[in-house]
This record gives structure tokens, C-alpha cells and sequence, in this order.
């Protein structure tokens, strides 16, 4: 550990780049590795950690694709899930779309890590390395009720008894038997955040539920709610023009106001 510097790294992130890895597969890499580290100094294995003085490369984020209920597209994807040939597929994307959980944090999560009595979730494998708690309705609650418990501690265990690390082709396969375009795995999680923010849930809590760290990361579905931003407007006025009576003083005594003025201002 301690002969890798950030020139090292600047070398395999240029190499990463050069074999057709996107920014974002790279960061994840280096993400990792940086907790490495910080797990290394923590243990007295290693005195710095040279991920820090690496830049991450910048990822495009905008996009957003959740699936449209009014087109059915919710039904046809649960239906072709159902008839996969994967025994996990189907309940997997059902937690996807009911805790908007990461992938790696559906795969990694163990029977110990859910508390069935006051519905909560811990997730120990997030993205930031960071534990998180996340609550889960009745939806989810029957998914992980019906998953039979085996030897091994995970929810959707490999064929050895660890942890599921794939489930790829499965999706594909069901995802284009479903008819969906441009849809993966992950816009699961997509379509759990956009639904919450249509449903007029304010942003922070969508970003605690999400487990990100930054606000910018969740704003990306602030424009899904363009309806729930007026009605906040509407009830600031609601207020104002509550004020107004009370301090006798409506708007159309505003407006009386004004007029003297103007005939002032007119006669001058």
C-alpha cells in the first residue's frame, strides 16, 4: 500500500478511460480504493492515503427515466419478472421500486440487517461506505416475509452461500420482454425518488431515503414537481391574504390606496 501514489493512480484511471470505462465506473473503482485506505490508516496499515489528492472524473447525472404508470410500463416489467427464470428477479426489483435501494445494497443485504417489528432496513454496503437506515411500507415488507431463509445469511444468496454479485442478463432478458426502452436496473431507484417527489415529498427527505450525500445529487427530480411548487405558492398567498384582513388592510384596500396616490401624484 504504501508504494502507490497519485501518479499511480492518475495511470490506471488514463487506462480505465482508454479500455471504454465510463467516468462514472471508474470513480466507483476509486471510491473504493479510497476507503481502502482510509480503513488501511485506521488499522495502522498505511500513513496517508493517496486518493485524496486524486481528482474524480465529472459525471453527467441528469438523467432520469422512471417508469410511466399511465402507459403500463410498471405492470408489463413486474409481468415479465414474475415469469423469469431467475428465482430472484422479480423480488428484487420489487425492493428496488418500494426502497429505491442501490443494486449492491439489495445484494448485500443480510436477514440480520431488517427489523420486521419496526420496519427498518440497515444497509451496510452504500456507496460512501457510510451505514444507513431506511424505513420500508407493507409492499416491501411482504416481499422479504415470503423470501425463504437458508444457510446463508443473505437475502439472495450466489450458489455458494455468499453474496449474489450478478443478475444482468436476467433483467435484460425480462426487461425486453417487457417492451421497455432504455430502462435498467437502476432506474428502479430512479422511478422510487420520482414518484415520492410527484407524490409532493419534499426533496430532503427524498435525499435521506436515497442516501445521498449532496442535495445537487437529488434536485434532479425537483422538475417533476411543478404542480406541488405552486400549491406551495398559493398557501404563502393564502397566508398573506389572511394577514391582510386581519390588519384591515385586503387588497382592495391596496388598491383604494393606490388610486389616492396616483390622483395626488396627477394633480401636482
Amino acid at each position: 500500500l504504501k508504494d502507490i501514489t497519485p501518479w499511480h493512480i492518475e495511470k490506471y484511471k488514463s487506462k480505465r478511460t482508454k479500455d471504454g470505462m465510463k467516468p462514472a465506473t471508474v470513480n466507483r473503482e476509486l471510491s473504493c480504493l479510497k476507503h481502502i485506505y482510509t480503513k488501511a490508516i485506521e488499522w495502522g496499515k498505511a500513513k496517508e492515503n493517496p486518493v485524496k489528492k486524486v481528482k474524480f472524473f465529472k459525471e453527467n447525472n441528469e438523467r432520469v427515466r422512471f417508469l410511466d404508470k399511465n402507459s403500463g410500463e410498471m405492470e408489463a416489467l413486474l409481468r415479465a419478472c414474475r415469469e423469469s427464470t431467475s428465482p430472484y428477479l422479480y423480488n428484487i426489483v420489487l425492493l428496488a421500486l418500494n426502497t429505491g435501494m442501490r443494486r449492491g445494497e439489495i445484494f448485500g443485504l443480510k436477514f440480520a440487517d431488517i427489523d420486521l417489528e419496526r420496519r427498518i432496513i440497515t444497509i451496510r454496503e452504500t456507496k460512501n461506505g457510510e451505514t444507513r437506515r431506511i424505513p420500508f411500507n407493507d409492499e416491501a415488507k411482504k416481499v422479504i416475509e415470503a423470501i425463504p431463509k437458508t444457510e446463508s445469511p443473505y437475502l439472495f444468496p450466489s450458489k455458494n452461500g455468499g453474496r449474489l454479485d450478478n443478475i444482468q442478463n436476467a433483467f435484460e432478458t425480462a426487461r425486453d420482454k417487457a417492451g421497455l426502452k432504455d430502462f435498467r436496473l437502476h432506474d428502479c431507484r430512479h422511478t422510487f425518488a420520482s414518484y415520492l417527489v410527484m407524490g409532493g415529498v419534499d426533496l430532503f427527505t427524498v435525499k435521506e431515503l436515497l442516501g445521498h450525500k449532496d442535495i445537487e445529487m437529488t434536485l434532479r427530480y425537483s422538475h417533476l414537481a411543478p404542480e406541488h411548487r405552486k400549491t406551495a405558492v398559493s398557501k404563502i398567498g393564502e397566508i398573506v391574504k389572511e394577514a391582510l384582513e386581519n390588519s384591515n388592510c385586503s387588497q382592495e384596500s391596496v388598491k383604494e390606496a393606490s388610486k389616492k396616490i396616483l390622483s395626488i401624484g396627477a394633480s401636482h
